[in-house]
């Protein structure tokens, strides 16, 4: 009788602890996974973890070793042993690096180094300010130095005032060295000021040693060049978009082979993300949007003959390759995700097709979660195509049940949305809260063609729109959807969406959510720092009267143009050092809301940028953010 009563005891904690469900602190919680590559010897993975921590306002990070055949993680004091550095040259001789220089005259003391308590900033040209940062002058550059102590550094960048690794988010991906140590390649945009900020033509330039002289190995090219590494076969390969100033165009995968530039994607109906090689040098493994998923997909790499490449899907399944980290013998080694799951290192056969799961950082916290289910769903649109909408379900979903349903609207305008796992967007946690989410792939997504893609590009407020609405449309015909519930949210390109939508929703939704959103597309294209891109997706400039199309832009397609229908509470989310879509934006939303007598709320973040980053701000982002729905949903 007493086994009984414990078994049945054991039952119910069990089922008490499959109840719990995803929250804000718990997200905060989870160890956040990123791959620093394979060891030395080839027998293990070497990752790191950052734990965020609320209390302490940072994050902490901890380095581990693991198996690439399967076994437990061992946590290491340092890394610096355990890998291969590729900045040091092939026969060891040097190494090879970066540091931020001071170039340029910018502050009111370096023109009168007399009023040297003067903080003034003067420019004669834009980009002036970047992401974050506003420019002081200051470029990176690269160096390199005899591999040994006290050896002196050589900038081959010396008096140039362009930036390598490029900024925002370059890094040492930015350079390479040639297999056989004599030059250093490396991704440079040989623009300043203005030219800078209306450009996406970044070049692969190579720089030999001997000679001291630089080389632009993709002059040719007028869009990105990025991602520059050679084959084990010694072929000079990398990421390329063609167009300058397309910053979303596709990206191919481009081989130069006997004086010869080889496209291997040129005919496949997608773009790359990222790429290595196998290790023979006859195919190179690629991870790509597909279908509302990131897959991994081989492309045979086939010389000069005639035949034209292949490109073949090898995964398939509702998660997302978010990296690739390398090969190991017929197993190729990623981190994955999927919608109820961080990043965890993952092994796929390449010959069993079969996966392992090599690292478990978040498993047992997952365990004793109930899980959401997230569901495939394909919509017809208003111009007769199919998208494809995820749905993703509260936890112990009750299809007896009415729920509350949000709208999810993707930034970008032109990414993808996959089974991507972000911490602050967490689909998880909105279906933990209770809501149904729709995650429409509308115009504008990788995945489902370069034609559906390019579709968003000059027509904001167009398609697309009405692919937001076919979305939730067709979700609300479901019994277990409350019609009278539905609210809307967004970042970025997504508030810019939630701004427009609300003047022109006809009553479907009772909130909105709008983080860091194009409010007024005039102002924005006068206050954002990278020009190329609104020149691209809105076709010029405010100003140019017979430009029919960038007319449209600023008139049609201008969310403030609506806001006299605004009728709904409206949450308005800004960061103070976001220069992508700058704080008056929010500031003329909030504004227009107020003026109108429409519930509204400001949320300022001033020290954070067009995201989120620091643990206790990203706590209060998540509290208001389902304080929000909960007062008006």
């Amino acid at each position: 009788m007493k086994k009984t009563a414990l078994i049945t005891l054991t039952i119910m904690s069990l089922n008490v602890m499959a109840q719990n469900v995803m929250s804000p602190d718990l997200l905060l919680k989870l160890g956040r996974v990123s791959s620093l590559g394979i060891s030395k010897d080839g027998k293990n993975i070497i990752y790191k973890v950052d734990i965020p921590s609320a209390e302490e306002n940072k994050s902490t990070s901890k380095w581990y070793s693991l198996p690439i055949n399967g076994g437990n993680a061992t946590e290491v004091a340092s890394t610096k042993e355990l890998l291969n550095d590729k900045n040091v040259s092939p026969d060891g001789k040097y190494i090879v690096y970066n540091e931020e220089i001071k170039m340029d005259k910018v502050h009111g003391k370096d023109f009168y180094p007399e009023l040297e308590k003067s903080n003034v900033q003067i420019y004669n040209g834009l980009d002036y300010r970047h992401w974050d940062k506003w420019n002081e002058g200051k470029f990176n550059h690269v160096f390199y130095k005899e591999n040994k102590e006290g050896a002196a550094g050589i900038d081959i960048l010396k008096g140039e005032n362009y930036d390598s690794p490029q900024k925002p988010f370059g890094g040492d991906e930015d350079y390479i060295w040639s297999p056989d140590s004599k030059s250093i390649l490396y991704v440079c945009k040989k623009k300043a000021g203005t030219a800078y900020a209306i450009s996406t033509n970044t070049d692969i330039y190579e720089y030999n040693l001997e000679t001291k002289q630089t080389i632009n190995r993709t002059e040719g090219n007028l869009g990105y060049d990025t991602n520059p590494r050679f084959s084990p076969t010694g072929n000079l390969s990398w990421l390329q978009m063609k167009r300058d100033g397309y910053e979303a165009d596709k990206n191919d995968i481009i081989v130069s082979f006997k004086g010869m530039n080889i496209n291997l994607t040129a005919h496949w109906d997608g773009t790359v993300e990222s790429f290595l090689w196998s290790q023979d040098g006859k195919k190179v493994y690629f991870q790509a949007p597909i279908d509302g998923t990131i897959q991994l997909f081989e492309v045979d790499f086939p010389g000069l003959t005639k035949k034209s490449p292949q490109v073949v899907q090898l995964t398939n399944g509702d998660f997302d390759i978010s990296g690739l980290i390398g090969l190991s013998g017929d197993t190729i080694l990623v981190t994955r995700t999927d919608m109820n799951h961080a990043a965890e290192i993952f092994s796929y056969n390449l010959k069993k097709k079969t996966w392992l799961q090599l690292s478990n950082v978040n498993t047992e916290t997952y365990k004793s979660l109930a899980l959401s289910k997230t569901e495939k769903r394909y919509v017809t649109t208003t111009d007769g195509k199919k998208m494809l909408v995820w749905v993703v379900f509260p936890p112990n979903f009750d299809a007896t049940k009415k729920y509350p349903t949000l709208l999810y609207c993707q930034g970008g305008p032109q990414s993808p949305l996959t089974q991507f796992y972000s911490f602050r967007w967490n689909f998880q946690l909105m279906a933990a809260n209770g809501y149904i989410v729709v995650a429409p792939n509308r115009r504008g997504m990788h995945g489902h063609g370069v034609e559906w893609n390019e579709q968003i590009s000059k027509d904001w407020g167009g398609q697309v729109m009405d692919d937001y609405l076919s979305a939730i449309d067709d979700v609300a015909k479901e019994k277990y959807v409350d019609k009278s519930r539905l609210g809307c949210v967004g970042a970025s390109y997504g508030g810019y969406s939630a701004f427009y939508l609300a003047g022109i929703h006809n009553n479907r939704f009772k909130t909105f959510i709008a983080h860091d959103g194009v409010f007024n597309t005039q102002s924005m294209f006068g206050t954002t720092e990278e020009v190329f891109f609104n020149y691209w997706d809105f076709g010029g400039a405010y100003w140019e009267k017979d430009n029919a199309i960038a007319q449209k832009a600023y008139t049609k397609f201008n969310p403030i143009n609506f806001v006299s229908k605004w009728n709904a509470p409206i949450l308005i989310i800004q960061g103070g050092n976001d220069f992508r879509v700058p704080i008056g934006q929010a500031q003329e939303a909030f504004q227009a809301a107020q003026m109108l007598g429409i519930k509204s709320r400001f949320l300022y973040f001033p020290e954070e940028n067009h995201w989120v980053l620091k643990p206790q701000n990203a706590l209060v982002w998540h509290r208001e953010f389902y304080k929000w729905l909960k007062e008006t949903l």
